[in-house]
């Protein structure tokens, strides 16, 4: 059994676990058919198999560290507000039998259950709800087997990417996996959506490299992949987090990386040359980049020190290789960069996830640090690029960024092609495969918390993303589900989704893909128990 995380108790330890324990045996007392929260507590001690340490790992509003427990992976502060709808119990179970518990629990009692991995949805939905609901909080379930020999790990879904990355490193020098670049992200939202990263024009997704998984279904019964069906194991592998139930842990291929790769990063600006060198690159990175180079873009704003702001665009690269190889292969065809042997560091391939990061010269050990220290308020979008953007056009872009504040918008610019394009769209429920150039990542994130500032922010987004439209993919414009975004569409109240509304945003993230999810929803889970405001919905009744 993994050792549970609990918050640090004061001094008078006792008096804390004697009034926690307390608060339970009155809510199980009190439970009835018009109390749902006692209910459920009820219910959870009697169907766990290990009811004593259940108790443990319960936490309702009146439990003193429930609410330094709901904000520990509450990662957007937009909604970590007073007023931001709050569960009556979080349970961060230490067995898979717990979790079982909890969804048969929920669902008896008529509550909600949302699942938290990392608590990185954009929109706060693994922590949300307008109904009455229960966190099933995975952060105890987080242990990593890595297998060197077969060159493959069970990874549970409360373990974040940072410590899949370090137990990796750990074991292997010459063994990675395409995650995603933040280490605090929790795997199990990162591969639900499909989670990408440095490799992926190596080695695909996350999702691409999952070969076994297990699930507990809406009645709470647990299944892997032989058990569960080629449907359903389809659907888990980039169909969005809690829609098909809650996958507990995921066996995952490793992939081969030299003991040797190379990291560099340039930063140009307006006057050197920065915005022909973006149209450049649009032509290159995903085309004529060998897969085993991926070079992203982050622009943002700067004012100098003369008072002129000017655009800077950082182009980080990562080469699973030397830095000899490296230079000869920007030489050749990106030789307008001006890349120099100053610019470019070796390393392991662990130690590049620590780079990308922004942890570079810490050790190992930060990548096993699960909370970020200095969260922010942010709303992000995204976008699929499939035509280069002119440069005409990219310096219209640019006059958003002189008009916004320093640093209110930035743009990180993805590069596809590789093992991306070879992948077919229908592989997994993750469309976005040949043909696409890049995909954006539209940032603005903030630090004060006033409502005015908020607002303010969000509406400069929205009419950023408006202005976008005319550049990117469109019929649909696609959108990556796991930088999710509300404003694209959502489900109806109550779980009485319009299928019509689902579409909306169904389709943007998952083109064709969206009707073959549904089936697997309806075959899987017909009562839509799993669900929130853009889950995928089971097929109206005809």
């Amino acid at each position: 059994m993994a050792m549970a995380f609990i918050p640090s108790l004061p001094s008078s330890s006792f008096l804390a676990i004697l009034f926690i324990f307390s608060s339970y045996y009155l809510a199980y007392c009190a439970s009835s058919d018009n109390d749902p929260h006692g209910t459920f507590l009820k219910c959870l001690y009697q169907n766990s198999t290990t009811a004593g340490s259940i108790s443990q790992v319960t936490y309702d509003q009146t439990n003193y560290m429930y609410s330094s427990l709901l904000d520990l992976s509450i990662q957007n502060l937009r909604f970590q507000t007073p007023n931001a709808p709050k569960p009556l119990v979080i349970v961060t179970p230490v067995a898979v039998d717990q979790a079982q518990a909890v969804v048969r629990c929920s669902r008896e009692s008529g509550l909600q259950v949302r699942v938290r991995s990392g608590g990185h949805d954009y929109e706060g939905l693994s922590y949300l709800s307008g109904v009455p609901f229960v966190i099933l909080d995975l952060l105890n379930l987080r242990k990593i087997t890595v297998n060197v020999e077969n060159a493959t790990a069970w990874v549970e879904s409360g373990a974040t990417a940072g410590e899949l990355y370090y137990r990796i490193g750990e074991k292997s020098n010459s063994l990675g996996f395409p995650a995603g670049v933040c280490p605090t992200v929790g795997v199990g939202g990162l591969f639900s959506g499909g989670g990408y990263g440095m490799i992926m024009r190596k080695y695909g997704l996350s999702a691409d490299n999952i070969i076994d998984a297990r699930i507990i279904d809406a009645d709470g019964k647990l299944h892997d992949r032989e058990s569960m069906g080629d449907d359903l194991f389809w659907a888990i592998r980039g169909g969005g987090g809690n829609t098909f139930g809650v996958v507990v842990s995921w066996r995952i291929s490793l992939v081969p990386v030299p003991e040797t790769v190379t990291v560099s990063t340039v930063l140009r600006t307006l006057d050197q040359n920065a915005t022909a060198l973006v149209h450049r690159w649009q032509y290159i990175a995903a085309n004529q980049f060998p897969d085993d180079l991926t070079m992203r873009i982050t622009l943002q704003s700067l004012d100098g020190t003369d008072g002129n702001r000017t655009m800077q665009a950082y182009f980080q690269t990562l080469y699973l290789g030397r830095t000899d190889d490296l230079l000869a292969v920007i030489s050749s065809s990106f030789p307008e960069l001006g890349l120099t042997r100053e610019d470019c560091t070796e390393m392991s391939w662990v130690n590049s996830t620590l780079y990308f990061a922004g942890l570079s010269g810490q050790p190992l050990e930060a990548l096993m640090n699960r909370s970020s220290n200095a969260k922010i308020y942010f709303k992000n979008k995204s976008d699929y690029v499939k035509e280069p953007i002119s440069e005409a056009a990219l310096e219209e872009i640019w006059k958003w960024f002189s008009r916004a504040e320093q640093g209110a918008l930035v743009m990180i610019l993805n590069p596809y092609g590789g093992r991306m394009g070879e992948i077919s769209e229908s592989a997994i429920p993750f469309p976005h495969r040949a043909g696409n150039l890049y995909k954006i990542q539209h940032i603005t994130a903030w630090t004060d918390r006033s409502a005015e500032v908020s607002a303010m922010r969000v509406s400069l987004m929205t009419q950023f993303y408006q202005f976008m439209g005319a550049y990117v993919s469109k019929s649909p414009r696609s959108a990556y589900v796991n930088y999710r975004d509300l404003d694209i569409g959502k489900n109806g109240d109550s779980g009485k989704t319009n299928y019509q509304q689902a579409s909306e945003w169904g389709r943007k993230y998952f083109h064709g893909n969206f009707d073959r999810l549904m089936k697997v929803k309806t075959a899987v889970d017909p009562t839509n128990f799993f669900r929130n405001e853009q889950s995928i919905p089971p097929l109206p009744l005809p």
